[in-house]
């Protein structure tokens, strides 16, 4: 297998317009590969990110896609309080057809030409047991399986994380963080949905779930047999719900959905969930809280960066537990400035990135910091 034929956008060339501090480009043609990594910011440490592995329909769509799932990263990683930068991949691909070992291998040497700056883990299309394999190759990879003293599936503190902010959200909206006896509708029930609809069924919640994929479904109603299935997502969005939570891809929170969603705040665990910057204030106008994607989707990369420190569930889990005072500071911050919450979200995170930065400005000898 040759060396993967990597181009890289400098620091400051990028022409995509978004701020990026470096875009790369890479592609194998032995194995197949076409990747690419985008790392928005590196000023709290290296970029941390999941690989995604879509078969996008263009390449300009993929790119779109990790410039933009790598921007929130590197607030999602400001918020949460860790000592991470934001970054993101993707592999264009179909993973059931042309996920192989060789294509994993030569995606981990790619990442390990960048020398550290981005570390990769899970994402949609991707599991732990494909960390390993790229991990054969790479010394930078997280998310990897219990087998080789890594976090496993962190789906599971994504979901956990989620559900902390369903109860912020709920405190804020309804003066009380229970959910029980409130109807949830969760949109994608695959590895993070599929949690999350466990959390909210444990608590007492009616839960109606949707997904373009049977075979979640199938899974779900095998699991929670009085959970409610939804033929649609449009068809769950009619239905008289509490909570919306959007748990597939981004873009879930469409001017449509702002018209008919009848639900009193919006969590859940997809990136990016705004299909464009104006569909906040559409919510707003409707009396619709938005809780921040980035904010309460945290927890898989709280639990995927603790393993940087040696991985403990107990610890990480704890962490991620703060997401419920994290998204209650932002929705009554919100509410008190008269902003959007996300707009609250991203003057926390970006304050934060500003005052690390600065003290990082000072000088220390190299054995006494960073």
């Amino acid at each position: 297998m040759t060396d993967p034929d990597v181009t890289t956008l400098a620091p400051g060339s990028s022409p995509f317009g978004h701020g990026h501090e470096q875009v790369v480009f890479c592609h194998d043609p032995d194995s197949g590969l076409k990747a690419i990594v985008a790392i928005y910011s590196t000023a709290l440490g290296p970029a941390l990110g999941g690989t995604r592995f879509y078969p996008y329909a263009t390449e300009q769509a993929a790119i779109e896609d990790v410039l933009n799932l790598s921007t929130t990263m590197a607030y999602k990683a400001a918020i949460a309080g860790l000592d991470l930068g934001g970054g993101k991949a993707v592999i264009i691909g179909d993973p059931r057809r042309d996920k192989t070992e060789p294509l994993l291998r030569a995606y981990g040497r790619f990442v390990q030409s960048l020398g550290g700056r981005y570390l990769t883990a899970c994402d949609v299309g991707t599991y732990s047991a494909d960390m390993d394999v790229i991990a054969r190759e790479c010394d930078y990879v997280t998310g990897r399986t219990t087998a080789h003293g890594g976090a496993g599936d962190s789906s599971v503190l994504t979901a956990y994380g989620v559900y902390q902010g369903m109860r912020a959200s709920a405190q804020h909206v309804w003066g009380g963080p229970s959910l029980t006896g409130r109807t949830v509708g969760v949109a994608g029930v695959g590895k993070v949905g599929r949690h999350l609809v466990g959390h909210l069924v444990d608590e007492g919640a009616q839960v109606v779930v949707t997904d373009v994929d049977p075979d979640a479904i199938e899974i779900v109603r095998g699991l929670y047999p009085g959970v409610d299935i939804a033929t649609s997502t449009d068809a769950l969005v009619g239905y008289a719900l509490d909570v919306y939570a959007p748990c597939a891809l981004g873009g879930a929170l469409s001017d449509e959905v702002a018209e008919t969603l009848s639900a009193a705040f919006v969590c859940g665990a997809a990136n990016n969930q705004l299909a464009h910057a104006g569909i906040e204030k559409s919510l707003t106008e409707r009396g619709i809280v938005y809780a921040p994607d980035y904010c309460v989707n945290a927890g898989g990369l709280i639990q995927v960066a603790d393993e940087l420190e040696g991985f403990s569930f107990d610890r990480a889990k704890a962490r991620a537990t703060m997401i419920y005072d994290t998204t209650l500071d932002v929705l009554d911050r919100a509410a008190a400035e008269s902003v959007a919450p996300s707009v609250a979200a991203n003057r926390l995170a970006e304050q934060r990135m500003r005052e690390v930065t600065r003290l990082r400005s000072m000088w220390l000898p190299r054995s006494a910091g960073r």
